[in-house]
């Protein structure tokens, strides 16, 4: 069993708070990914704690709040303890229940920070997100919205999720941001070339998210329409079905190969490689991997020991360029082609 706390940092520069080098994703607790247990992962909340990770991600479009209001009671027994960080502008399409739109509205915008508060049970949301991009409305009045929550007490901090370098700095401009969620993985750099310059000079944390490539670099399942159950939303994902499925699980060899040879997980080698981004491009860098189960932390945080040599970096660099398949369906959910 690992017992080691993990190391710290600062969150959005010297001044932010102090939070564990890697973070948990709440999603996964009872949305997206299948059947949960939930004793289980209220567990695995309070067992994540105990290993230093003290920054929870949700957002108010994880099973239409739920997720928040399943967090409420871990958030409010250890409030001094951990930073909540919470997201909107991903709302349910009127004429379709079942798609999202993007809503950057600055209306929809002050309600959702009330729901949120309100479902999570706290006068203050430590770290507030963007969620996604209304292309419609400019980056300078969502942010300048977002700054009002923050001039009101209601916000501490500021975050973006998948924006480019340049949405970053116009944000910027407004008011600090703290942090940037982006996917990186190893199958997935492309915010290399443009978003994490921009956040090692504007100074914020790159908050990395789906470290762990949606469970599928662990070697969890090799198809998600043949392995997953039929409510888990990598069944939607092109690089997880089909002929994508089958050629991006033989990217995997290298990543077995280092696991082997070091004695440790597949995912633990993958997690290791985006902690060791932070020391590669000079900035913060909190990966915050969803898991449901003890086990799961235990083996995540881990990682935060785990140093690749340079030769085992280089046996992983030509994975990204090799994988197919887009991240999403839906590329409007991503900053791909903005940069």
């Amino acid at each position: 069993m690992n017992t080691h706390r993990i190391a710290t940092t600062r969150l959005g520069g010297p001044t932010g708070p102090e939070v564990g080098v890697q973070g948990l994703g709440c999603m996964g607790m009872n949305f997206g990914y299948g059947p949960t247990d939930a004793a289980e992962a209220r567990a695995t909340l309070e067992r994540a704690l105990e290993l230093g990770v003290t920054m929870y991600d949700t957002a108010d479009a994880y099973a239409d709040g739920e997720n928040e209001r399943f967090l409420a009671p871990f958030v409010n027994a250890h409030r001094d303890e951990i930073v909540i960080a919470t997201k909107f502008a991903l709302a349910i399409d009127p004429e379709d229940s079942t798609k999202r739109v993007i809503n950057n509205d600055p209306a929809y915008i002050r309600g959702c920070v009330e729901n949120s508060l309100r479902r999570l049970g706290v006068d203050v949301i430590d770290l507030y997100y963007m969620h996604r991009r209304d292309l419609s409305i400019p980056i300078e009045e969502t942010v300048g919205v977002m700054a009002e929550l923050v001039a009101a007490g209601k916000v501490r901090q500021l975050g973006l999720s998948e924006v480019t370098g340049d949405e970053l700095r116009t944000a910027q401009a407004v008011h600090p941001i703290a942090a940037v969620q982006s996917e990186w993985s190893l199958f997935s750099r492309d915010i290399e070339a443009g978003v994490v310059p921009a956040v090692a000079e504007t100074g914020a944390t790159l908050v990395a998210y789906s470290p762990l490539g949606r469970g599928f670099l662990t070697g969890a399942f090799a198809s998600a329409e043949k392995e997953l159950s039929s409510n888990d939303f990598r069944r939607q994902q092109p690089r997880f079905n089909g002929a994508n499925a089958e050629a991006n699980g033989a990217l995997l060899d290298p990543v077995r190969e280092i696991a082997r040879t070091r004695g440790v997980t597949l995912g633990q080698v993958a997690l290791a490689w985006v902690q060791q981004q932070a020391k590669v491009h000079g900035l913060s860098v909190v990966p915050i991997p969803g898991t449901r189960k003890r086990s799961r932390v235990e083996e995540n945080t881990a990682a935060t020991q785990l140093v690749l040599s340079a030769d085992e970096l280089a046996l992983l660099d030509p994975i990204a360029g090799q994988v197919a398949g887009p991240r999403y369906a839906d590329m409007g959910f991503t900053s791909a082609g903005r940069e």
